[in-house]
């Protein structure tokens, strides 16, 4: 793959979000984010292992996202009132987290050379910068949503048949006892269900009722359609879930 001017190229193209934010398929997909777990942590795993270069530039946020035809990484450094977005050509056949890889090597090499021809970090920086289309922005503009979820819940609103946006509802306990009652007569003993899983059912209703009592959220910051680079914790993280509760 050969670096692409960016200037010559149509960033405006629109991402298709019924297709998997890890390797962009479309089938099967229905209203899944990813084809698999093991697609999306393929792609988070090539991401992390690959942040000597974003490093290098000295980022604070970056991300990475991309369409049928191109790859897309935006960086913005510390300190810098300007956005830089590196853009390169799908490959065809390959995966997006091939391609990223593909462009990662590329410009890391790049700065290498530049590197030991002026034995200067910054100018090797810059050298690199300049390869990408830049605008100026308000940084403000282009802080990741900060979102809240709840704590450790996964487990128990599977077994109640819940969603993480039931548990924002006012009449939340009412929600539970009303999904904990249908779960129970299909799985209750006395009713030819099995005990193993009643016994887990009842485990995820107390849960999730005492949780109700005092709600406990994580915080953490992403993009609903964008894999989200975080300068201070030198790591990648996952799209956001387009539908949260932003507090």
């Amino acid at each position: 793959m050969r670096y692409s001017d960016p200037k010559h190229i149509d960033v405006s193209e629109n991402l298709n979000k019924n297709r998997c934010l890890s390797c962009g398929t479309t089938e099967n997909m229905y209203r899944r984010r990813y084809c698999s777990l093991e697609c999306r942590q393929r792609l988070r795993y090539n991401l992390n292992m690959r942040t000597g270069l974003l490093r290098a530039l000295s980022t604070k946020y970056a991300t990475f996202y991309f369409t049928e035809s191109m790859i897309i990484l935006d960086v913005l450094p510390y300190g810098s009132a300007e956005l830089f977005s590196f853009i390169f050509p799908r490959s065809k056949g390959k995966k997006p987290s091939e391609d990223y890889c593909t462009m990662n090597n590329i410009l890391g090499n790049a700065w290498w050379a530049e590197k030991r021809r002026t034995n200067k970090r910054y100018l090797a920086t810059q050298h690199i910068l300049e390869k990408a289309n830049s605008k100026n922005v308000d940084a403000k503009s282009i802080k990741p949503i900060e979102i809240k979820e709840p704590v450790r819940m996964g487990k128990s609103l599977t077994f109640l048949k819940l969603r993480k946006n039931d548990l924002t509802s006012p009449k939340l306990q009412q929600v539970i006892k009303k999904a904990y009652r249908q779960q129970a007569k299909r799985y209750h003993p006395d009713l030819g269900g099995d005990a193993a899983v009643f016994r887990k059912l009842h485990e995820a209703y107390l849960q999730l009722i005492q949780w109700s009592e005092n709600p406990v959220f994580i915080s953490r910051r992403g993009f609903p359609d964008k894999w989200f680079y975080y300068g201070s914790s030198n790591k990648w993280i996952q799209p956001a879930p387009i539908k949260v509760n932003i507090f």
